[in-house]
């Protein structure tokens, strides 16, 4: 017989009216007086803050510790530098050392507090390339951009000895999108170099995942997958406040997923790390907003970035920099 199990999802609130009750939301700029009371056989009903179970509260409330630099009192901004001939969205265009440096700069100066690096395209449907192929690709632009700024590198791969050489060249933290169930090698490699990492729900194989994915609750389920990936890599010795978690917005969802999850975001913090959102360009956001081409969906991206922010989420990565922390910082004055 399943015990049941209760989830608690925080309505999330921003702005300088805030009741004397309100909990600051993971020790951030968001807070919150009630939670929505959720189950797999639906919803609950709302419940004080008072009323949490202790340790939902606590996980809700506690402030997070700085990973790789970055410290979550205000969102951060990762900026994607693809190094790949095929990515969905800029592949191709930052392959040299050179180039990757360039265009590091240019993202800090526009205002990236972290430079996500990838050598495996994972859209939907590329296909799997080979271990020495992904390092010659990541590791030259990692130690050049080690070489030419002090900006936070992670390094956007699912392989052991990618991520090992990587951290060699001067990565930060671990990016992995299969959240070590790809190659569970990789988590020792990151717990051995006491590294932090971000797990990263997908369901199925970027060849594969956007065929037909199913779920019987696709937020609670992947609550419970990000829960499960948490505490394995805490038993394999990673520092649980070193661990940064990503509901994998378009990795094997439907649009209709895709909205729930993002609707749904706020619960994440109850499972007491930072959250990430890496929504930026995604096809979901050409669909709603009528734009085929990946390149004229900053306004969307943006929009999905801001209504992630209201509800407490740490980081967002994307592809458009300047933009996006220009609306963060109105956004933030405005509220």
């Amino acid at each position: 017989m399943t015990l049941k199990k209760d989830y608690f999802r925080p309505l999330a609130q921003v702005g300088s009216a805030r009741p004397g009750d309100a909990v600051a939301l993971a020790g951030g700029w968001s807070w919150f007086t009630h939670a929505e009371h959720v189950t797999r056989e639906g919803r609950q009903g709302f419940v004080h803050v008072s009323e949490l179970p202790q340790a939902w509260r606590d996980r809700l409330s506690a402030p997070r510790a700085d990973v790789a630099g970055l410290n979550f009192a205000a969102p951060k901004i990762m900026g994607i530098l693809n190094v790949t001939p095929d990515s969905f969205s800029d592949g191709g265009q930052y392959n040299a050392p050179q180039a990757a440096l360039d265009r590091t700069l240019d993202l800090a100066a526009e205002g990236a507090d972290i430079i996500d690096i990838g050598g495996e395209s994972t859209r939907p449907g590329a296909t799997y390339v080979p271990v020495a192929e992904e390092c010659a690709r990541t590791v030259p632009v990692i130690e050049a951009v080690r070489a030419g700024s002090n900006v936070p590198i992670s390094i956007d791969t699912r392989k052991a000895q990618v991520g090992a050489a990587a951290l060699k060249a001067g990565a930060d933290l671990i990016n992995d999108v299969a959240a070590f169930t790809f190659e569970p090698e990789l988590a020792e490699v990151t717990a051995k170099a006491g590294a932090p990492v971000c797990l990263m729900h997908a369901q199925g194989d970027p060849t594969t995942m956007q065929d037909n994915p199913q779920y019987e609750n696709v937020l609670l389920d992947v609550y419970d997958f990000l829960e499960e990936r948490i505490e394995a890599s805490v038993a394999l010795g990673i520092s649980r406040d070193q661990i940064i978690s990503d509901p994998g917005i378009g990795f094997g969802k439907s649009l209709e997923h895709n909205l729930t999850l993002l609707q749904g975001l706020s619960l994440f913090h109850g499972l007491g790390v930072p959250v990430l959102l890496g929504a930026s360009r995604k096809k979901f956001i050409g669909t709603l907003g009528h734009a085929p081409e990946a390149e004229n969906r900053a306004p969307g991206s943006i929009a999905v970035a801001l209504s992630a922010i209201s509800q407490g989420i740490q980081i967002i990565r994307a592809h458009d920099v300047a933009p996006t922390r220009q609306a963060m910082t109105l956004f933030a004055a405005t509220y």
